[in-house]
Formats: C-alpha cells, structure tokens, sequence
C-alpha cells in the first residue's frame, strides 16, 4: 500500500492519490456499512426486495462517488447528486421517510471514518490530513442528503399535486348531471384516497372581499374545487359531528351557502339548490352573514326560481295597492302578509308586527276591501301570499 503524498489536490481538498488508495476497499466497506444499516435501521432490515437494493444502490453510489469525486476532481459529480435526487423522490413514493435515509448515509460515514482511523498509519495520514479528509466526507454527506431531500421533496410536490387533480376531478364527477356510471366515482374516488360516504352535500362558495381569500384548511375527508366558476365543496355525511362547526369557520371570508344532504348520486341536486341560495345571500335576500343552509329557505328558492312570473304575478295580484301612496302601500302589504301567515289571527299579528291590535283591524279593513275577490279565492290567496312574500324578502322584511 502506497503512502498519500502532499501533491496535486481535489476539489475536495485531499490529494488524488487518496482515491486511489480507497478504491481497493470499496467492496469491504459496502458490506460493512449495508451491515451496519440494517443493524441500526429496522425498515432498511429486510435482506432482499426493494429495501434492500434502496440500502445497496446508496451506498455503492455514495462510495463510488465520493472516490471518483477525489481522484477526477468532481467530474460525474453531477450526476451522483441526480442519482441520489432519484433515490430521495423513490423514498417519497415508498412512503418511506426521509430520516431513514439521511440515518443511513450517517452510518455510511461513522462507518468510512471508522475504518480511516484503523488504516491512517498505514496509510501515513497526518492527522491534518484526517481532519481534511473527515471535512470533505462530511461536506459531500450534506451534498448528496440535500440533492436527496430536494429530490424527495419533488415526489411529494408531484404526489401531492396528482392527488390534488384527482380530487378536484372527483368533484367534477359527484356534482355532475346526469351522475356518472357508480363504478367509475369508486375508481376515482380510491385513486383520490376518498371513501364515498352514504350522504353528502354541496357547499357553494363566494369572496366577501373584492380579493380572492386565501384557500381554507379542510378535513381529508372534504374535496374542495376553488378553480371551478362556482367553486365548491363536497362535504361526506353532512349531519355529523363537527359539520356545523367546518362551515361557521368559514364565514369570515366566503359567503358560504350549503345544498341539502343527497345520496351519492344526487350531488347535482345539491350543488344547484346551494348555488341559487348563495346567489340570493349574495343579493340580500337570504342573510348573507351566517351560514345558509337551503333546506332552510325552499319556499324562497322556489318563490325566486322564476322571477319574471312572480312579477307578472305581482302586477295582477298587487294592483289594489297601485293607488296608495308608498307608506301607505307597504304598511298594508306587511299587514296583509302577516295576517295570511297567521291563519288570519289579527292579535297574532298586532304580536309579530308590534303595533296595536286596532291598527291592525283597521289596517285588514282596508286590505279586505281592496282584495276582496282574491281573499274569497283560495287560489287568489296562495298567489297573493307568495308575491307578498317575494315583495317583503326583496325589501328586506322578515316574510316567515
């Protein structure tokens, strides 16, 4: 054996002839250090199959690296750090952690330190000169952990990312009309790690604020679209523990508006009826401070389904009150409203409009007087009813 001379360096800092020097102990020192690893290291334990090629390609790369890195002044380091890029991003789609990894190359170089320490008089290493050579090991440790962890990194951003397009694709499918064939929303729903629940519900979504707000934290278990024109929710077993809560937390940032619970193949449904009761908070109608649930306000959605015809309905049905001055003409209309809403109780009324019960019968004598025809009419009054109610949501009266 040769002893290493102070001559031409590396970019390493160490003397070429070091490499030269190592080469003959590559072997030796690869089965010590798989050794040791898989002493140390239970997941990195089992003798055969991809584990332990992942412990072999590492090491054997990162000795062979490391030597030709000192003997041919770093060429084809390159490509050493794309190798170890790849064998971080095949961690990652392992789901094996990254510390693993970054454990075992510690005990590949305790493991060649070990063995310089032994063979340094041998060798005729000063020990400057194994300070030198302990430097540039550690050094070229943190080189390839890095391009390991950027790599590894990567693979979790792609993973996350194809997860992410899955998911938003599974809305798509849940809230698609008509519903797509069940077996094809399984599939996609177990590539998207989603499992279809018996119920669900849409929740659409609008800014508060002129600006786009930051996207919420959600449970796993929600698939959320923010990319979409009506961006939205998918929310599993929407009567469980907790539901009320996830929404209420959104408020301060989304008008936020949630179709009833349907099946699995009924998220269309859903996502519409949660989509014209957002349009009607985001107008006023419906209070666009707390969370509006459509379940809630079917009679409304179902007044505003057609607004021309409610104000076709509204010029015939309201015509009496044409004459009035509009004081006048709201005071009845409210009056009257209340009245058809109570089971024509006036005292009920007098509690609920918070006057008098003698302006409330007097109030109704005039209403009596200018509807009479329709009042006789069950029809007449349905109709008559339902553009009051219209009316008293689009001026904001409290129409129950």
């Amino acid at each position: 054996m040769c002893a290493v001379h102070d001559v031409e360096r590396s970019p390493a800092g160490i003397p070429r002839e070091v490499a030269e020097v190592l080469r003959p102990y590559l072997d030796d020192l690869a089965e010590e250090m798989i050794g040791e690893i898989r002493a140390s290291l239970p997941e990195y334990s089992r003798p055969s199959g991809a584990y332990a090629r992942v412990v072999r390609r590492a090491v054997e790369e990162a000795l062979a690296g490391f030597v030709n890195r000192v003997g041919d002044r770093g060429a084809g380091h390159a490509r050493l750090l794309e190798v170890y890029r790849g064998i971080g991003a095949g961690e990652a789609s392992e789901g094996r952690p990254l510390d693993s990894l970054q454990s075992a190359l510690r005990i590949c170089a305790r493991v060649a330190w070990r063995r310089l320490a032994v063979e340094s008089e041998r060798l005729d290493l000063t020990r400057w000169r194994m300070w030198e050579i302990g430097e540039a090991v550690l050094v070229y440790l943190d080189e390839i952990a890095a391009a390991a962890a950027e790599g590894y990194a990567e693979a979790q951003a792609r993973a996350a990312g194809e997860l992410e397009l899955r998911r938003r694709r599974l809305v798509g499918l849940l809230v698609a009309d008509p519903p797509p064939d069940v077996r094809a929303v399984e599939d996609l729903a177990r590539s998207a790690r989603w499992t279809p629940p018996r119920t669900l519900a849409c929740v659409a979504l609008a800014p508060r604020g002129a600006e786009q707000p930051p996207r919420p934290g959600l449970p796993p278990d929600v698939l959320a679209d923010f990319d979409r024109a009506d961006p939205c929710l998918v929310v599993p077993d929407p009567d469980g523990p907790g539901r009320q809560g996830l929404l209420d937390s959104l408020l301060s940032d989304w008008i936020v508006a949630a179709g009833p619970g349907v099946g699995l193949g009924e998220g269309a449904l859903s996502l519409r009826l949660a989509v014209r009761a957002l349009a009607l908070a985001r107008r006023g109608v419906l209070d666009p401070g707390a969370m509006v649930r459509a379940a809630e306000h079917m009679s409304t959605l179902m007044i505003f389904q057609d607004e021309p015809l409610i104000q076709i309905m509204e010029r015939v049905r309201l015509a009496p009150l044409r004459g009035l001055r509009p004081g006048q003409r709201d005071r009845l209309a409210e009056t009257l409203l209340a009245w058809l809403q109570s089971g024509y109780n006036a005292t009920e009324v007098a509690a609920r409009l918070h006057i008098h019960p003698q302006t409330v019968r007097y109030r109704l004598r005039q209403a009596t007087e200018l509807f009479a025809d329709q009042l006789k009419d069950p029809e007449g009054r349905f109709e008559l009813e339902t553009v009051l109610r219209a009316w008293a949501l689009r001026v904001g009266k409290p129409a129950r």
